[in-house]
């Protein structure tokens, strides 16, 4: 990895957004960008969202529920 470039991370929030962090690019089903002007955002899993893809807290007032909660464990090796 590139020391000048930040780890990129994706964290679940349960019944929420998915947060990503770093250095990525968003784009359409069709390949084109989408406009983003933060290294963070959060995106939308609830699809109710006036903003897509990004999260505008729909998901509160639609009380989305991601399902199961994600086992939490030791971070794989080598990721």
């Amino acid at each position: 990895m590139n020391q000048d470039q930040p780890e990129s991370s994706i964290v679940v929030c349960p019944d929420g957004p998915l947060i990503v962090r770093g250095d990525f690019e968003i784009v359409t089903p069709s390949g084109l960008p989408v406009p983003r002007d933060r290294q963070t955002v959060a995106l939308c899993r609830c699809g109710a969202s006036a903003i897509k893809p990004y999260c505008d807290g729909t998901h509160k007032f639609t009380k989305f529920r991601s399902g199961p909660a994600v086992q939490e464990g030791p971070a794989p090796e080598g990721g």
